[in-house]
């Protein structure tokens, strides 16, 4: 698997394809709207790691906080925690993405300090910048994601959270053969850990291209949530959601989402 991963760009290929995916309007590059923001003036934390709200006690409270929206630019999630209060810095690796929540900054008159990058490179922030790195699903677009728990243990202050989510592993089991959805079928054809580059046929990969769409990579729960306590991370609080709109079968009869809270000890 490494070598075939080696052989795809896959920063630069997948930063496109974001920006693809952001001039297309799609679902994670619609900004806020006016609404979202004066209710979120109110002290309401309404950014979301999953479809559904943050889970009590995960961060109930953002005002004074300095947070990294880490690999989350599109204008929504960044916005609503800086009109919650907090001092926002957003790092993504897509300009259109960023430029999203520009927009939304000069429309509402909110600060928020943009950044483009990789998700594994946080070498611009000094140790210990940060009260909360805020992680929505995003870690599918690099091969390997213990970096990016490295990287965010030594940005935050001590008893600082990573709140971060991220899709089931068993999402990227099933073969995703139209016909097989089609009469209900669920055939296991990947393992796991899983990567487009790996995995797919050369004709698969050429379609994904075609299509925009972004390389993938379904990380191992050892991976996502043993990764996190192997960067000295304890694990404060877990959360399971479910695919309101099921894009694959398997959708229907597991939850698709999984978030954690994770503690930097003080």
């Amino acid at each position: 698997m490494p070598d075939a991963v080696q052989q795809h760009d896959v920063f630069h290929y997948n930063q496109a394809a974001w920006d693809r995916q952001a001039r297309a309007d799609c679902e994670w590059s619609r900004p806020v709207d006016a609404a979202g923001i004066a209710e979120a003036r109110q002290g309401r934390v309404l950014a979301r790691l999953t479809p559904g709200p943050l889970p009590a006690g995960w961060l109930d409270d953002a005002r004074g906080l300095d947070i990294l929206c880490l690999a989350s630019g599109g204008g929504q999630q960044a916005p609503l925690l800086a009109a919650a209060g907090a001092r926002v810095t957003v790092l993504d690796a897509s300009a259109e993405q960023l430029a999203r929540d520009r927009v939304v900054a000069e429309r509402e008159g909110l600060e928020l300090k943009l950044e483009q990058g990789d998700m594994r490179d946080l070498s611009r922030f000094a140790d210990a910048s940060f009260d909360c790195v805020f992680h929505p699903i995003s870690n599918l677009y690099v091969p390997d994601v213990a970096p990016v728990w490295r990287k965010c243990f030594r940005a935050l202050r001590s008893g600082g959270r990573l709140l971060a989510s991220f899709y089931n592993p068993a999402a990227f089991v099933a073969d995703r053969d139209s016909a097989l959805m089609e009469q209900g079928l669920i055939r296991p054809r990947f393992s796991i850990p899983y990567a487009d580059p790996a995995h797919l046929s050369e004709a698969e990969l050429e379609a994904k291209r075609e299509r925009g769409e972004a390389l993938v990579f379904g990380h191992s729960l050892t991976e996502l949530i043993g990764g996190q306590a192997a960067a000295g991370f304890l694990i404060a609080g877990f959360h399971e959601a479910w695919q309101p709109r099921p894009r694959f079968l398997i959708d229907r009869y597991l939850p698709a989402f999984i978030a954690t809270w994770a503690l930097k000890p003080a």
